[in-house]
């Protein structure tokens, strides 16, 4: 179980339960579906200091649905009244669905993100992070290219925000990858997500601070980063996280052990997705001091592992995103450049869009091109320091 204190005065009466209640204990105090009458019945519970939770494993997208609510309320700078006054009821699953359609809108994500995991409260942190994941989990379901696009592209030039950029790339390669490649079941799929977001929860100000710095690492800044899977465990529990596959995880995902999957413990399994995608995102990210490596090259490096012998979440990753992933750079046949807007039917052969032509100058419209096609195949791969220019990622996004 994982259970999260639920505020009493957010149940609405005389609508069904979209979840099962249970006591803090565990103890089941409603079954989903159970209709509250009156408030004497939530006041009686009280009065006999039974707090109210929910099994998040349990409620499936129901709590999700009104976590999303709420973080969309909070973006959108809802009066802390009519925040405080939402009732939870069976409508909220399906009107969050119809409300949160749309593009994600990743550069507010990427502050929303720096800011729970720079600076978390205990009082807020469950809720905000399930929001947070499950934001990243719908853009994974509904637009999964676009997603790569957009997060593959913001990370290859992001240095002010580095740590949040970092781990929400992360988090969305671990998912689909863990769906699409392993075929992992959606629970697993989802934890695989919460533990690469959480991962580096202890040096989020660290990281951004690195991404940034031109000298050598101090004595302390190594200290820091070596002991801080640990540290982000103990912290994720003080926060209320009690899933103990999450920070067994979370514990594990620096952890450099070759070998197949089917030996691990699950837990093993996903910390050694998530290192995968992590060495993945680290490669492609740019520092002051170091130049990324081009997005091809960055997948390549996570196919083989510590003994030189195909890993089999490296094979997996690049199976699923493809040698050339959305957001990857690319010289056509034709001499143009492009970056790559959706995987095509096979790895070597994606959709590209056009934004250099053989002249070499910025194409103003963005021309799509099928790389299947002889006349504009894939002969090569381009930097983004190569490239020169400042892409329109939300245009692009939105031609996939």
């Amino acid at each position: 179980m994982n259970l999260v204190a639920l505020n009493p005065d957010s149940l609405a009466l005389g609508q069904p339960l979209p979840f099962a209640l249970r006591g803090a204990d565990g103890t089941l105090l409603a079954n989903k579906g159970y209709v509250l009458r009156k408030q004497d019945e939530v006041d009686l519970l009280l009065e006999r200091g039974v707090q109210l939770c929910v099994d998040i494993e349990e409620s499936g997208e129901s709590y999700r649905a009104y976590l999303g609510q709420l973080q969309q309320m909070l973006i959108s700078d809802t009066s802390l009244g009519e925040i405080a006054a939402m009732k939870i009821d069976g409508s909220a699953h399906a009107n969050t669905a119809r409300a949160r359609q749309g593009p994600v809108d990743w550069p507010e994500l990427q502050w929303s993100t720096t800011q729970l995991l720079g600076s978390p409260n205990a009082a807020d942190f469950s809720a905000r992070f399930l929001a947070l994941q499950g934001e990243v989990a719908r853009a994974c379901l509904q637009a999964p290219d676009a997603t790569l696009l957009a997060l593959i592209q913001r990370s290859s030039d992001e240095t002010r925000i580095y740590s949040a950029t970092h781990v929400l790339l992360v988090a969305s390669v671990c998912m689909l990858v863990a769906r699409d490649g392993l075929r992992w079941s959606s629970e697993q799929v989802e934890r695989a997500g919460r533990v690469a977001l959480s991962m580096n929860i202890s040096m989020t100000e660290l990281q951004d601070r690195l991404a940034q710095q031109n000298g050598p690492l101090s004595a302390a800044q190594i200290a820091q980063i070596q002991d801080h899977a640990e540290r982000s465990a103990t912290l994720l529990a003080a926060l209320g996280v009690s899933d103990p596959l999450w920070l067994d995880a979370v514990r594990q995902h620096h952890d450099r052990a070759p070998g197949p999957l089917a030996g691990r413990s699950e837990a093993g399994q996903i910390a050694r997705l998530v290192q995968r995608s992590d060495i993945f995102a680290a490669r492609l990210a740019p520092r002051a001091g170091r130049t990324p490596m081009t997005v091809t090259a960055a997948i390549k490096a996570c196919y083989y592992d510590e003994n030189r012998q195909v890993d089999e979440a490296g094979a997996a990753m690049l199976n699923t995103l493809g040698i050339y992933p959305p957001g990857a750079l690319v010289k056509l046949a034709s001499q143009e450049i492009g970056v790559v807007l959706k995987r095509g039917a096979t790895p070597t052969t994606p959709r590209v869009a056009v934004v250099r032509s053989r002249s070499g100058m910025p194409t103003g419209e963005l021309i799509r091109r099928d790389t299947a096609q002889e006349n504009w195949r894939i002969t090569g791969v381009v930097s983004q320091q190569e490239l020169r220019m400042r892409l329109p990622i939300d245009r692009l996004a939105a031609m996939v």
